[in-house]
């Protein structure tokens, strides 16, 4: 198949990776046309994917016309924020029916939105939207590492193409009808990362992480389920699978930025020491607002929204939701 990957960072980059490396025709797109042509030029991505080298046979441009010309599937790889604006430019380019499949995690801020309902909203048509979501770091894609992810949307035939389109012998897909559920794991798990980033900052120990994560899930499935998610994506590939990788391994971006914050910088100090995009920053704000107005307790990810945009001291945070009313667990 001919694939197009909209957005050159690190996700990107590696799915470009193992897509040529199964025969596809791959073409790679980019926002910075200057970045991007040291890209194509050098065959290297050291700003958001290091010590990998791309093949020839991958297309690399700034031309979105030309990266999108005849291709049969496009991969949205672009930071949430910014999947409006990118798909609202490249529009005019995209083959009509091609399904887009989105790799974002987060919600939009302005909106509240997932970016599987603004490529519906961009494009008009919501049902040619998938999403691609799961414990998959790019670092480990790209050296064929195996990895394990979870393809969603509404028609079962193009589910399966995608699933046997974007399969490896080291890049698994699974299906799952609940595209809601999967998007929301995937922007949940940021928030929960960065609690549990926090957590280790602080030098609270494994025990804090542990209780982080387990109650992190709960607050994730209530949230979930308040707006019509299947309960069992949340323990799934893109919920607890997710969860787990994005808050414990080196690769991961939100406990990094979240550990930043532990220590004691400032968000605005955090955000300029990292030039890779912590999703879960601004997702925890829409999250808090939206359960607010759903009616849905989620003490954690207010825990981290507050630490965040309202200067609580992450020690008094932590304290907070120590002495919280007892309850019993279910």
């Amino acid at each position: 198949m001919k694939v197009a990957i909209l957005g050159n960072g690190g996700f990107g980059t590696a799915m470009a990776l193992a897509l040529s490396r199964i025969g596809h025709q791959v073409a790679l797109w980019g926002h910075d046309a200057v970045y991007t042509a040291h890209i194509a030029a050098s065959r290297q991505n050291p700003r958001y994917l290091e010590g990998v080298v791309l093949p020839d046979a991958i297309r690399v441009s700034n031309d979105a016309a030309a990266v999108l010309d005849r291709a049969q599937v496009v991969l949205v790889a672009v930071p949430t924020q910014h999947v409006r604006s990118v798909a609202t430019a490249v529009r005019a380019f995209v083959p009509p029916a091609v399904p887009l499949v989105s790799l974002a995690k987060g919600l939009e801020q302005t909106s509240g939105a997932r970016p599987s309902q603004v490529l519906g909203e961009v494009f008009g048509e919501p049902g040619r939207v998938y999403a691609l979501s799961g414990p998959s770091h790019a670092e480990e894609i790209a050296r064929e590492q195996p990895t394990t992810v979870v393809v969603a949307g509404a028609d079962p035939a193009v589910l399966q193409s995608l699933q046997s389109a974007l399969q490896t012998p080291w890049f698994r897909v699974y299906r799952n009808h609940d595209l809601l559920g999967i998007e929301l794991c995937g922007a949940l798990k940021n928030v929960m990362a960065l609690a549990a980033g926090i957590a280790d900052g602080l030098g609270c120990g494994d025990n804090a992480k542990a209780a982080i994560l387990t109650r992190g899930l709960v607050e994730m499935q209530r949230f979930g389920l308040a707006q019509g998610a299947d309960a069992r994506t949340f323990f799934g590939l893109a919920g607890v699978g997710d969860l787990a990788v994005t808050a414990f391994s080196r690769h991961g971006r939100n406990r990094a930025f979240g550990e930043r914050i532990g220590r004691g910088e400032t968000l605005a100090q955090a955000l300029a020491a990292s030039p890779k995009v912590a999703e879960g920053v601004w997702t925890s704000r829409v999250v808090v607002a939206a359960a607010r107005t759903l009616g849905v307790e989620m003490p954690i990810a207010t825990a981290v929204a507050r630490v965040l945009f309202e200067d609580l001291s992450p020690k008094l945070a932590v304290r907070e939701l120590m002495e919280r009313d007892q309850k019993a667990e279910a």
